[in-house]
């Protein structure tokens, strides 16, 4: 690889952006320098040498781009058949992978033609225990462009749709995932999280969606958007799958910096089946009623369902964490110019942490963003006009700003959860929401996108774990019940969820569409 020296007229810019004061003579001078100081970034690129894959652990092929009457929901990527070991606690089982994260051998595009034509030398670490656990991965599923939004109209390959009602979303951004799953077209996913993005399409589509503890699971080899609020979980058509699911992928890689090292994974089966008896739902009330936006039928149904736990042994207090109402202000903040930094400016790299980092990845970003800067999402664009303006400003001090205010807020529901085990509110205000038009206004476009976060993403923020189960219909749509839990319980957040799904007759609810749906209908 060669590496150019700048033009003088590129160090006149970059100087002007530092406000230096340079004539042409210092710009020569800092070009003889900088030339100088390039020999550097040759050795580095020949120590580098040509990546190692994983390919060859487990035979693969590329798959194919399923045709469109094959792929009815727009769910599907790719598919393709990665046979994991013969023997294993995942054995047996189907697996799909949100296509943030790196499959080796097998295209990857995060929903958006910034990546298109990209494909991974290794394994995402995640991949790599799921198929040591004897899955067989057989596809990749369609996200929203970068991931960045709840609704599932924005993948550059369109829109996925919901399979209780085609015209509505499946939500965002792993919606692809969810709508496999709910339509029993695949047995697990593995989706991402960075503002509600496993549960918001589980709440849509009627299944189990997991945001783990910040740091439980390994995020190396997925695409992020901003390290402090990425996350990658389950979803699954039962509790039981995501405990399955959680003891394959959790634990420390030495590769994240997202990760503690010394954490040691929970067992989340040993108590999956212990019940509810002696503990306390924290019902919050902050979670309910947001003005403008909440569905009352949402909101019933959810304290309904709550109170149901009393049914079994728990005890159903109403609890009160004011500052909720201004988590998402907060991940606003931090999500606009964090993914500005990471995700745009340093091509989804980021910098300034010891870890794993994906040159590749980042070389394919950064060349397909200058290339098709014009086929982003609005929501992308959104971000990074504000993003950059914002630190261009202030210097990136709202951002600092935010982060000092994550752990007032993590704080916040830390108090609440002495007296409660778990918190408990509506996964989302609403219930899923019309497709916009191929013609829609940007407006509506950013509003579908957006609108329903405000309970999950705050969580995305402090880090807690949060599970959305399935509570029931609302005018025949699926919504959402979320748990949330003490950081690192997470094996007691999927108990109260497992109690939940005992006390209703099973998971999940069913597509009129979906395979088996009468059996599901019926359990139900």
């Amino acid at each position: 690889m060669t590496i150019r020296t700048p033009k003088i007229s590129e160090l006149a810019e970059i100087a002007r952006q530092f406000h230096l004061n340079l004539d042409s003579d210092d710009l020569e001078s800092f070009r003889a320098l900088i030339g100088v100081s390039l020999g550097s970034y040759l050795v580095v690129d020949d120590l580098t040498g040509s990546p190692v894959s994983t390919a060859t652990n487990y035979p693969r092929t590329a798959g194919l781009r399923p045709l469109a009457a094959e792929n009815p929901l727009g769910a599907w990527y790719r598919r393709t058949s990665i046979r994991g070991l013969n023997e294993g606690p995942l054995s047996g089982k189907t697996v799909v992978i949100k296509d943030n994260t790196a499959v080796a051998g097998v295209p990857m595009m995060a929903g958006s033609r910034t990546l298109m034509g990209f494909v991974p030398d290794n394994d995402a670490t995640v991949v790599t225990r799921l198929l040591d656990a004897g899955a067989e991965i057989i596809g990749k599923a369609v996200c929203e462009d970068l991931c960045f939004s709840g609704g599932s109209h924005t993948p550059a390959t369109g829109p996925v749709r919901n399979p209780w009602d085609t015209t509505r979303s499946a939500g965002g951004s792993s919606g692809g995932c969810a709508a496999l799953v709910a339509s029993g077209q695949v047995d697990l996913a593995l989706g991402g999280d960075q503002g509600g993005s496993t549960r918001i399409p589980a709440s849509f589509c009627g299944v189990v969606g997991y945001k783990p503890t910040h740091g439980l699971v390994p995020y190396t080899g997925a695409f992020p958007i901003e390290s402090t609020i990425d996350h990658l979980g389950p979803i699954c058509p039962t509790v039981g799958g995501v405990a399955l699911m959680l003891s394959v992928i959790a634990g420390p890689d030495g590769l994240d910096p997202r990760q503690d090292k010394s954490t040691v994974p929970g067992d989340y089966l040993a108590e999956l089946d212990a019940g509810v008896e002696g503990l306390r739902i924290g019902v919050l009330t902050e979670g309910f009623g947001w003005p403008d936006l909440s569905d009352e039928g949402v909101d019933k149904l959810v304290r309904a369902a709550s109170l149901r736990l009393g049914e079994i042994g728990a005890e159903v207090v109403e609890v009160s964490v004011p500052l909720h109402r201004q988590a998402i202000d907060i991940w606003n903040v931090i999500s606009i110019e964090g993914a500005t930094t990471q995700m745009l400016n340093l091509n989804g790299g980021g910098m300034n942490y010891k870890g794993r980092y994906d040159p590749a990845m980042m070389a394919a970003f950064h060349a397909g963003r200058l290339a098709h800067a014009n086929d982003l999402s609005e929501t992308v664009k959104l971000v990074a006009l504000m993003g950059q303006f914002l630190i261009n400003e202030y210097g990136g001090t709202y951002y600092a700003k935010a982060q000092n205010l994550s752990p007032m807020l993590a704080a916040a529901y830390d108090a609440a959860l002495v007296d409660v085990d778990v918190l408990v509110m509506p996964t989302l205000p609403i219930t899923a929401r019309e497709l916009p038009s191929a013609d829609a206004p940007r407006e509506e476009v950013v509003a579908r996108a957006l609108e329903m976060i405000p309970n999950t993403c705050a969580f995305d923020v402090t880090g807690h774990p949060a599970l959305s189960v399935p509570a029931g219909l609302v005018d025949g749509l699926p919504a959402g019940m979320m748990i949330v839990g003490r950081q690192f319980d997470d094996a007691t957040v999927l108990k109260v969820g497992s109690a939940f799904e005992k006390l209703v007759g099973g998971f999940p609810l069913a597509p009129p569409n979906a395979e088996g749906s009468e059996e599901k209908v019926a359990k139900r």
